[in-house]
């Protein structure tokens, strides 16, 4: 259990109206692991975010901090800090009080505060920012001075509860490799709750996909992305074409009325299935009688690729991704080669 900084252990959270927001949550984090909490609104990820953090007290079960038991310790005496969504920055006070407020609440010597505060503020690329008024910050730098008060405590966990959901489209993008690219420098744990999927790609170790209070599906982003567990996952995480299917044997798989090659295997003989195929697998090609073919319904310019949505001859429509345009209304072929077939269990 050493390489484990945070586990809950079947962690559940009922209100008092009998909604159950976490049902026997399972989780662990690694030492030095960025792991996001991805799910859609009231999942529960910031839900178990503020468990970790002791604003919120589990109905049931057990949160370990370092192989310490700690469901009656408050959050001040935890080794670890959050970062909020809103940055809950003090307005009335410059950037460097904002950055020493918990040293000095901690009754730490004035000379080692101000070491520490410069370094934070190094840290996060806003060194000289002392005396500015946080008012004056655009939000990526109010963002990064909460980022920098937190860290100056030098805890062994940090939590992010949607911290860059108040910025726009290009300063989140610049700021999802800053974060990551800062984890790995202090060499701590950070947990991360969002509900975008390209943020949770972008900047995780491992993924946590939550639904209903339950973790759907652990793992790497390749592994996540390539490999769904669910019908769930697989429209969660990125766009998917998922359609029904019989896995006649082994690496043996028929759907839309054909069969074709897989990778996957352990179904049993004739098992109903679910064929998920992702929007950029699909090859464009000419009709053959060996492939599903269709009929291209819209094209739409994306910018990097064209979206094109297929008419097939089996009934299911298709989403396919391609750099090469097929107008509206012309014949296709689709051909997948069989490590780009996924299988799923039945939902």
């Amino acid at each position: 259990m050493d390489d484990y900084i945070v586990r809950l252990e079947n962690v559940t959270k009922t209100y008092e109206d009998g909604f159950t927001v976490l049902d026997n949550l399972n989780l662990a984090v690694r030492r030095n692991e960025f792991l996001t909490l991805l799910g859609p609104s009231g999942c529960g990820k910031t839900t178990t975010l503020r468990i970790i953090a002791g604003f919120m007290n589990a109905t049931s079960g057990d949160v370990f901090f370092e192989n310490k038991r700690i469901n009656d310790i408050p959050p001040h005496k935890r080794n670890l800090n959050t970062v909020f969504q809103s940055y809950a920055l003090f307005t009335h006070m410059n950037v460097f009080d904002n950055v020493a407020f918990g040293l000095k609440i901690k009754g730490v010597k004035k000379s080692e505060i101000d070491s520490r505060v410069k370094e934070a503020l190094k840290m996060v690329n806003l060194s000289g920012y002392e005396k500015r008024d946080v008012g004056s910050l655009s939000g990526g730098q109010q963002q990064r001075i909460a980022i920098a008060r937190a860290v100056v405590n030098e805890p062994a966990l940090l939590l992010l509860d949607e911290p860059l959901g108040a910025l726009d489209l290009k300063m989140r993008q610049s700021m999802q490799y800053e974060l990551k690219a800062m984890q790995k420098r202090l060499g701590i744990s950070f947990v991360y709750v969002t509900h975008d999927q390209e943020e949770a790609l972008t900047m995780s170790d491992y993924i946590a996909v939550m639904k209903d209070g339950v973790v759907q599906q652990y793992g790497t982003p390749v592994d996540i992305y390539n490999e769904p567990k669910n019908a769930f996952v697989a429209k969660f995480i990125g766009e998917s074409n998922i359609v029904d299917g019989i896995m006649h044997n082994d690496f043996d798989v028929e759907y839309g009325g054909k069969r074709f090659k897989c990778v996957d295997g352990g179904f049993e003989k004739d098992e109903l299935v679910e064929v998920v195929i992702r929007p950029e697998d699909i090859e464009v090609t000419s009709p053959r009688d060996d492939l599903i073919c269709g009929t291209v319904r819209t094209a739409i310019f994306k910018g990097v690729h064209y979206e094109m949505i297929v008419d097939g001859n089996d009934g299911n429509s298709w989403l396919i991704h391609s750099t090469v345009l097929s107008p509206e209304g012309s014949k296709i072929g689709m051909a997948v080669t069989p490590d780009n077939i996924h299988i799923m269990k039945k939902s």
